[in-house]
């Protein structure tokens, strides 16, 4: 059988539907997000399809359905559970010049209705001319698994670029193959060795002189502490479909996993002050990337707002008029106190959360603070030896019982708790990165349930 596939713009177009059962229910369901004006006719209807009925979104014609009934009409859909029935309606379809499907029997069908993968306007119709419709049911799941999320809001991005374009140049050779190598992304992961076309190099975009094609954005990732179940469902779809990483050191290796296997993966990671590359060439290389078309994502440990160089990242960015988007992503902070179950905020022990890094925790220049102060502390990157920030602390004011609880790979595989108090705090041994502080009265409960410095912490009253 040989079909031609179309797509058709029915909004606005009256269609019938003859049937009201649960084979209708299936076809009213895909037919209403056409924008058509659809009436249905039946002497009894699925509940499902009475109440459409009564919002307005269908019209219900609760009689026996007469010839008459196809007068006027676009399309016609046969889905009764009487073959005599459906027959007669393909019959005087084909009499009037309309089309029509009479469900699951294909010599009475003009059309088949397909299975459809969507995303955005972006539709893929899949049809087997009705020979095994749960096949094709099965290859759009797959296909639906495949598809990155974000192709619809690529697309519709991608169509008012080519809009654009259509409107500035003239037509030309030059023309056709900027539309097409604007369209060019990686789309489903794969292992083969096939060779991907490189992306448009920036000058090339240069068609005319004073005409430039948009930068791609970029997005400031949050990968959060370094459970991938962690990541929010936006990041978790922009690393699958990104082009190009550069990410952190701290994010793990399971987290970078999701990516696809097209993707370059670079580690612009900065640690323990070992600078492999500077801060200057990590924007340039999102600005340049973005620039020549590609996917960028700045993947970034935790928080991308909480001491990981964003400012200058998106000062960056926007200097270089290149268009960013940042994506929050769970703390470390938030992560590490859930680990030790203790809350940072608590109605008797802690009205504020306060977060720092132990790069300027040894600054003398602060006021005092209260002995009992009623904020948590987190610090992040506290470093291995903690004696000046003790020492720090204790000036400052607070007491030696002050309770502290180190959390190292919070919420990672190998995550390790130890508690202690601020005095015996430059005793404790380094542990692993990541690794975070919290102290305050709110960690109290939670370092008293721990073997270890339990003694030191007294009842707060």
């Amino acid at each position: 059988m040989s079909l031609l596939p179309i797509f058709l713009k029915l909004e606005g177009r009256r269609c019938l539907l003859v049937g009201a059962g649960n084979v209708a229910l299936d076809k009213i369901q895909s037919l209403l997000k056409t924008g058509l004006l659809l009436r249905v006719v039946a002497p009894e209807a699925h509940p499902e399809v009475r109440q459409l009925a009564a919002e307005g979104r269908i019209e219900w014609s609760e009689r026996r359905f007469e010839l008459s009934e196809l007068d006027g009409n676009y399309l016609v859909i046969a889905a009764t559970d009487s073959p005599e029935v459906n027959a007669a309606v393909y019959r005087g379809a084909v009499e009037r010049g309309i089309l029509c499907n009479s469900v699951d029997d294909i010599p009475n069908c003009d059309f088949f209705f397909g299975s459809v993968v969507r995303r955005g306007d972006l539709q893929i119709a899949i049809s087997t001319a009705g020979e095994s419709p749960a096949f094709a049911q099965h290859l759009q799941r797959e296909l639906d698994k495949l598809l990155p999320e974000d192709l619809g809001s690529w697309l519709e991005d991608l169509g008012q670029l080519r809009r654009e374009i259509l409107k500035t140049l003239p037509r030309s050779d030059d023309r056709k193959l900027l539309l097409h190598q604007l369209a060019r992304r990686p789309v489903f992961s794969s292992n083969s060795s096939e060779t991907i076309p490189a992306p448009l190099e920036p000058d090339l975009y240069e068609i005319e002189e004073g005409l430039s094609v948009s930068a791609q954005t970029v997005y400031l990732v949050g990968a959060g502490p370094g459970d991938p179940d962690l990541l929010t469902v936006k990041a978790l779809r922009l690393i699958k479909s990104a082009e190009v990483i550069l990410h952190d050191d701290l994010v793990p290796e399971a987290i970078l996993e999701l990516a696809s296997t097209r993707a370059e993966i670079v580690n612009v990671g900065k640690r323990c002050g070992m600078k492999t590359i500077t801060q200057d060439e990590i924007n340039a290389l999102m600005a340049e990337h973005a620039r020549a078309g590609r996917s960028v994502v700045r993947l970034k440990s935790g928080d991308p707002l909480l001491f990981g160089r964003a400012a200058e990242e998106m000062a960056a960015l926007a200097e270089a008029e290149v268009p960013f988007e940042v994506v929050p992503g769970v703390s470390a902070a938030f992560a590490a106190a859930a680990a030790i179950g203790c809350s940072l905020t608590d109605r008797n022990w802690a009205s504020s959360v306060i977060f720092s890094t132990g790069h300027h925790a040894q600054s003398h220049n602060r006021d005092p603070l209260p002995e009992l102060e009623d904020a948590t502390r987190v610090v992040y990157m506290p470093g291995c030896d903690l004696t000046l920030l003790a020492q720090e602390w204790l000036q400052q004011g607070l007491p030696a019982d002050f309770p502290c609880a180190l959390v190292s790979r919070a919420a990672q595989p190998g995550q390790q708790v130890r508690c202690t108090t601020l005095g015996a705090l430059g005793e404790a041994a380094p542990t692993l990165a990541p690794s975070l502080l919290i102290a305050g009265w709110a960690v109290r409960e939670v370092a008293a349930a721990n073997e270890v410095a339990t003694d030191r912490i007294p009842a707060r009253t």
